[in-house]
């Protein structure tokens, strides 16, 4: 079994807890839920009909970030062109891989410590997206 999908648009991490300071409860940043919620949705969307799978899960992710139109040189974009040049802005690798497993918990697997294989890249393109792939192996 195998789940492939995108999703298009500004990527954001997952973004720390936080602590009402009256009540003392922590709680998840809404921006974090709202980026949750669209991964989910450009799921369902692709896969109505989905069902978690059960054994040892590989995820690949790869993130592609915009070219910076400005403070770049002529060097630095070929570079870039090349693929010799990564992005090394926010957010961080580690935050990507974490919104996109939390979103997919109970969904494409059910629960996240099935996940035995990962693969992330940051890299450059046209179009800012994020590309999941989700397979059984």
């Amino acid at each position: 079994m195998m789940y492939e999908f995108e999703v298009i648009g500004d990527i954001k991490g997952k973004a720390r807890p936080r602590v009402n300071t009256y009540t003392g409860q922590a709680y998840t940043p809404s921006n974090t839920k709202d980026y949750e919620m669209l991964i989910k949705q450009y799921f369902k969307i692709k896969y109505p009909k989905y069902e978690p799978m059960q054994g040892r899960v590989f995820v690949k992710i790869i993130a592609y970030f915009k070219i910076p139109k400005s403070n770049i040189t002529k060097k630095e974009k070929q570079q870039i062109l090349d693929g010799k040049l990564s992005p090394t802005k926010k957010p961080d690798i580690d935050n990507i891989v974490k919104i996109i497993l939390d979103a997919m918990n109970k969904m494409a697997f059910n629960d996240d410590n099935q996940i035995t294989k990962l693969e992330i890249e940051k890299i450059y393109s046209e179009e800012e997206k994020i590309y999941v792939r989700i397979e059984e192996y």
